[in-house]
């Protein structure tokens, strides 16, 4: 009865100890000259569940020079470690000669001082190569906000997808223009009533589209703020943009 005890005790502690590194951390990885940016930020969004890890990993110089990643690996309770690969760039902003890097991480948790961090060693492959990236460290300390919330994502079925872009509250001629990954659909269109349409087609051959609302203006009543409603099959998605 006490050895079973004692078990689940050390399984709850575990269970307990993988739910507090679960976050966001942020911070630097030494990169070699001639990288996609002159400084590396990293901001890697943890999540563990039954001793595996997954989420995704964003490297970037700024919140509009960036490389985003999926990730998966394992937890290690008993080192307080885990072990991640990358996989897939689902979403990037770099310059068109740069070729991102396929990352691996060992990472090791610390407390101290009531200052966590997460510490270790990288490496890697050149994304859809073979040649290795010139291996670093990683450090990465506790954050309560990811520096990408103003990237909303919305997952959808395959096919035609229909945007309609309304004035948020009152028509005050705000104007925006639209792009769909890097190429411009809307250009200086005012936002009213009647909304400004774009239908984009989401497939297996282009299973990810990026849509960016520039303000072309601050209309006569500050922001220039949108509603978008996003329609696929059946289902509609309200955002409000600002």
């Amino acid at each position: 009865m006490k050895l079973r005890l004692t078990t689940i005790l050390i399984l709850t502690h575990a269970f307990a100890f993988s739910q507090q590194i679960n976050g966001i951390w942020k911070g630097t990885l030494t990169q070699q000259p001639g990288g996609c940016f002159p400084v590396y930020n990293v901001e890697l969004q943890v999540n563990i569940a039954n001793g595996e890890v997954a989420g995704f990993c964003y490297h970037y110089s700024d919140v509009l020079n960036y490389v985003k990643k999926n990730y998966t690996g394992v937890y290690n309770a008993a080192t307080k470690t885990i072990n991640i690969q990358e996989h897939r760039v689902t979403t990037f902003h770099i310059p068109q000669d740069c070729t991102p890097c396929i990352r691996y991480f060992s990472l090791a948790y610390n407390k101290a001082d009531n200052q966590e961090t997460l510490t270790g060693d990288w490496g890697g492959v050149v994304m859809n190569g073979s040649a290795a990236c010139t291996p670093g460290r990683i450090v990465l300390q506790r954050v309560t906000k990811s520096d990408f919330n103003h990237i909303q994502e919305i997952k959808v079925d395959t096919g035609i997808i229909r945007l309609d872009f309304y004035d948020n509250a009152e028509i005050d001629g705000d104007s925006v223009t639209v792009t769909l990954n890097n190429r411009v659909l809307i250009s200086h269109q005012r936002l009213g009533l009647k909304p400004i349409s774009l239908e984009i087609k989401v497939d297996l051959d282009h299973p990810e589209q990026e849509v960016t609302m520039i303000a072309d203006n601050l209309g006569t009543i500050l922001h220039n703020t949108a509603m978008l409603i996003i329609t696929e099959a059946e289902k509609k998605y309200r955002l409000f943009l600002s």
